[in-house]
C-alpha cells in the first residue's frame, strides 16, 4: 500500500496545486487553457513521438497481450456508450466522449511506475508494447465515433475523408504517426534535437496534471454521479477482468499477463479530457472520472496486485 500511495499521491499533489493556484485566482482560465493547449498540441506529442520512435518490440512479441488488454478497453467503450445514451439519456455526442472514458487506461502516467515498483524494470516489456498501440487504437475508436456522429446526414462517401483529416488534424495522432515512421525508417536524430525533445517531453506530465487541476476547478461533478460511477466500475473492474479472462484462455507468459492487467485496472487517462476538451463535450464528467477514479484505484490496483500470481 505504501508503494501505491509514494507513486499516487505525487500526482494527486500536482493535480491539488493546480486545482488550488485557480481556486485561490493565482492561475486564471484562459492560463488553463493556454497550458492545457502547450501539452496537448506540443508536448505530450513529443513524448509519443520519442516513445514509438525509439520502441524495440524484440522477438518475444505476443499478439494476445494485445488481444487481451484491448478487447477489454473495446468492450469498456461500447458499454459506456451504450449506457450513457440509452440509460442516462445522454446525446450522440457526449456518449461518445464517455464512452472514451471507459476506453483510455492511465498506461502510462500510473501503468508503468506501479508495475516497475511491483515487478521490477525488467518488467516492463509488455507495458511499452501496449503503451504503443494505446493512443493510436483509443484516438482511432474514439475519433471515428465522433465523427460518425457529428456527420449525421452526410452522404456514407463522405465519412472516410471526414474521419481522416479529423484523425491526422490530431496532433497526438501526428506524433505518433511520425514516430512510428522514424522507427520504420530507422532515422538517427540529431543530438541537440533530440535533447531539445527530452526537455519537452520533462515538461508534458507535470504541466498536463497541473492544468488539470485548473480543469476540476471548473468541472466539478454536478449531477453526474452515475454517469461517473459507471466509468469507475467500467475502467476499475471491468476492463481488468476480461483482460485477466483473455489472458488466461491464450496462455500469455506470467510476465505479460501481471503487466496486461495492471495497465487494464489503472483509472481513465488525462487523455480522456484530452479528447472531450477537443470536441467540447461532457468535460465535467470527463475531469471528474480521471479525478475520482484515480482515488479509488489506490484500493482497487492493491486488490488486482494480490489477486496477481
Amino acid at each position: 500500500m505504501q508503494a501505491l500511495l509514494d507513486v499516487i499521491l505525487p500526482v494527486f499533489l500536482v493535480i491539488g496545486a493546480g486545482y488550488g493556484a485557480v481556486w485561490r485566482g493565482w492561475f486564471s482560465d484562459p492560463s488553463v487553457d493556454g497550458l492545457m493547449s502547450f501539452t496537448q498540441n506540443f508536448a505530450i506529442p513529443c513524448l509519443l513521438f520519442r516513445a514509438i520512435w525509439t520502441l524495440d518490440v524484440g522477438p518475444d512479441f505476443d499478439p494476445f497481450v494485445l488481444l487481451s488488454f484491448y478487447s477489454g478497453s473495446a468492450t469498456g467503450f461500447a458499454i459506456g456508450l451504450i449506457a450513457a445514451r440509452y440509460g442516462f439519456k445522454r446525446d450522440w455526442e457526449d456518449s461518445v466522449a464517455i464512452g472514451f472514458c471507459c476506453l483510455f487506461a492511465n498506461s502510462v502516467l500510473i501503468g508503468l511506475p506501479i508495475t516497475e515498483r511491483a515487478y521490477g524494470a525488467d518488467a516492463l516489456q509488455a507495458n511499452y508494447l501496449i503503451v504503443a498501440m494505446h493512443s493510436p487504437f483509443c484516438y482511432g475508436i474514439g475519433i471515428t465515433a465522433m465523427e460518425l456522429v457529428r456527420a449525421r446526414g452526410t452522404p456514407v462517401r463522405h465519412l472516410p475523408g471526414k474521419v481522416g483529416r479529423a484523425m491526422f488534424r490530431n496532433a497526438l495522432v501526428i506524433g505518433i504517426t511520425l514516430g512510428a515512421i522514424a522507427n520504420l525508417s530507422d532515422i538517427r536524430i540529431p543530438g541537440p534535437v533530440t535533447d531539445a525533445l527530452d526537455m519537452m517531453i520533462r515538461a508534458a506530465l507535470p504541466a498536463a496534471l497541473f492544468g488539470m487541476g485548473g480543469v476540476l476547478f471548473r468541472y466539478r461533478p454536478q449531477g453526474d454521479g452515475r454517469v461517473i460511477a459507471l466509468i469507475c466500475f467500467v475502467s476499475l473492474v471491468l476492463h481488468p477482468t476480461i483482460t485477466w479472462t483473455l489472458g488466461t484462455i491464450t496462455q500469455i507468459s506470467t510476465t505479460s499477463f501481471r503487466s496486461a492487467v495492471v495497465t487494464a485496472a489503472m483509472a481513465p487517462g488525462i487523455n480522456a479530457y484530452v479528447f472531450a476538451n477537443m470536441y467540447g463535450r461532457a468535460r465535467r464528467v470527463a475531469a471528474s472520472s480521471v479525478l475520482i477514479a484515480t482515488a479509488i484505484s489506490v484500493m482497487t490496483v492493491w486488490i488486482w496486485l494480490s489477486l496477481l500470481p
